[in-house]
């Protein structure tokens, strides 16, 4: 892996974004988005994830964190593992989900061709940490990731888009208690 790549200011600020492997629109069920949600929280609230901007993509997610403890890598790692296996199970789970079977297949090629992947791989290996350490670098950042939902011309208005974290950045209150840039 490249060097820039990597979490080397353990106390840094960080923008990252992963994906799902193939680029599989998973997060277009609302189920699936409750999941990833509800893992951001825990994450926050047991994990020491400081987190001050987010959204998520049909196929992919944004971030802008800190890690309490110093660890962003282990974290985001845990994040990772944990929502991968929340999610395939939710997949699995899913009757009424007409790509499930598509969905899983594609799961377990992913992590046939991994060498670190026990059965089957949601998420891309990569997230390409982005440290912040100014605050133009952290304004610009934030701003691509809310405004990525207008961009895809998914809504007209970043604070529109009910899975990110823009409505807090517009006077409103979105679905994560997110800390403030």
């Amino acid at each position: 892996m490249s060097r820039k790549y990597k979490f080397h200011n353990k106390e840094g600020l960080y923008f990252v974004s992963f994906a799902t492997v193939y680029w599989i629109d998973v997060f277009v069920r609302p189920l699936y988005n409750d999941v990833l949600i509800d893992s951001l929280k825990y994450s926050i609230a047991n994990l020491g994830l400081e987190l001050y901007c987010w959204c998520v993509m049909p196929s992919h997610v944004h971030l802008i964190f800190k890690a309490k403890e110093n660890n962003p890598a282990a974290l985001l790692g845990r994040i990772k593992e944990y929502t991968s296996k929340q999610l395939v199970k939710a997949i699995k789970e899913n009757s009424g989900e007409s790509r499930r079977e598509w969905m899983l297949w594609m799961f377990e090629k992913a992590g046939l061709k991994s060498s670190n992947v026990k059965r089957s791989q949601f998420w891309q290996h990569n997230n390409q940490p982005i440290e912040l350490w100014s605050t133009e670098v952290i304004e610009q950042k934030a701003d691509y990731l809310h405004d990525n939902p207008v961009v895809s011309g998914f809504v007209n208005e970043a604070w529109h888009w009910k899975y990110s974290s823009a409505i807090d950045y517009s006077g409103g209150k979105g679905l994560i208690d997110i800390d403030y840039l």
